[in-house]
């Protein structure tokens, strides 16, 4: 069985660590939230992504009871989002906390573990935010990327069933984005869920289990990094146009789209090996390339796709 096949049947036989029914979350006219419905399992790492304005810092916040939703349902492990965050059962990690003045990083991680029903020690929470060595340090003095490492130190500290990262690596270095998926694998392999959303693409591809994707508060596809990459339309086949009328290129095999720039087609195929043949026939491979289509390409198709693509790019794989 594979590693997704295994997380539902848990999802089965324990519930659900995070469940959606059909929430919305409504602002005037704006549906910022609409109609969401998401279920993850106990143990699963998930990447949220989406455009800017695509519902994902007011699906968090949903997520965890700091909005009610306007109709439908979310639920933490059976039970309210409030209560669960009470239980001590959810860590978090926000872009908009700020330092608190005065007090030492460990003085801050030391006071927060002790809101929390079984915190995790204060000193290996220190070390897998890889901050061990600041904790003699004030807090509002350190770089924007030491103090994201003390959000982390923080979310940690009640060693949470449920840890939820809103753009964790935002201001980090190279370096010490590295030391932090290391960390964050490290708290998953422990059998903790966890929830995080990013703007690096290469980031949920290489540390989630699934990618969830939003836009227009709407989830448009639900899968594995693999499973998006097919969705959206599996290669990509350049060729130079040679003045050749690229809408005649839409008819072609496989081809779900034809994009233009500089005098080459750029051809979205679900069957790369059958738009090749059909060019060929055509006499019109010259400049051809094929290339495997990147995350970044599906997530553009998939996020500029209208309403009425939704509900064919939403279910990737069976659940």
């Amino acid at each position: 069985m594979t590693q997704r096949g295994q997380q539902r049947g848990q999802r089965g036989q324990r519930g659900s660590a995070v469940s959606f029914t059909g929430a919305v979350r409504t602002y005037g006219a704006v549906r910022a939230v609409d109609g969401v419905d998401l279920d993850i399992a106990p143990g699963e790492t998930v990447a949220l992504l989406g455009r800017n304005g695509a519902g994902k810092s007011t699906t968090i916040g949903l997520l965890l009871g700091l909005y009610e939703p306007d109709a439908g349902a979310v639920e933490l492990f059976g039970a309210p989002p409030e209560r669960s965050v009470r239980a001590g059962r959810v860590g978090a990690m926000l872009q908009d906390a700020r330092p608190v003045p005065r007090v030492t990083v460990g003085e801050l991680v030391t006071f927060v573990a002790s809101r929390y029903p079984a915190p995790m020690p204060v000193a290996r929470a220190l070390e897998l935010a890889g901050i061990a060595g600041l904790a003699g340090r004030r807090v509002d003095r350190l770089s924007g990327g030491q103090v994201q490492r003390v959000r982390f130190a923080l979310a940690l500290a009640g060693d949470p069933a449920l840890l939820v990262l809103d753009e964790p690596t935002a201001a980090l270095d190279v370096e010490a984005r590295h030391a932090f998926w290391d960390s964050m694998r490290a708290y998953a392999r422990r059998g903790h869920t966890v929830l995080f959303s990013t703007h690096y693409l290469e980031e949920a591809d290489a540390h989630a289990d699934r990618i969830v994707i939003l836009d227009r508060g709407r989830i448009v596809a639900d899968g594995t990094g693999e499973d998006l990459r097919r969705a959206a339309g599996g290669n990509l086949v350049g060729i130079d146009l040679a003045g050749r009328d690229p809408d005649s290129l839409a008819l072609l095999p496989g081809v779900r789209s034809v994009d233009v720039q500089d005098g080459r087609a750029l051809l979205r195929t679900d069957d790369s090996d059958a738009t090749v043949i059909a060019l060929a026939e055509l006499g019109a491979i010259r400049g051809l390339e094929v290339t495997p289509a990147s995350l970044d390409d599906s997530f553009l198709a998939l996020t500029a796709a209208g309403p009425e693509t939704l509900t064919e790019s939403h279910d990737l794989e069976p659940r």
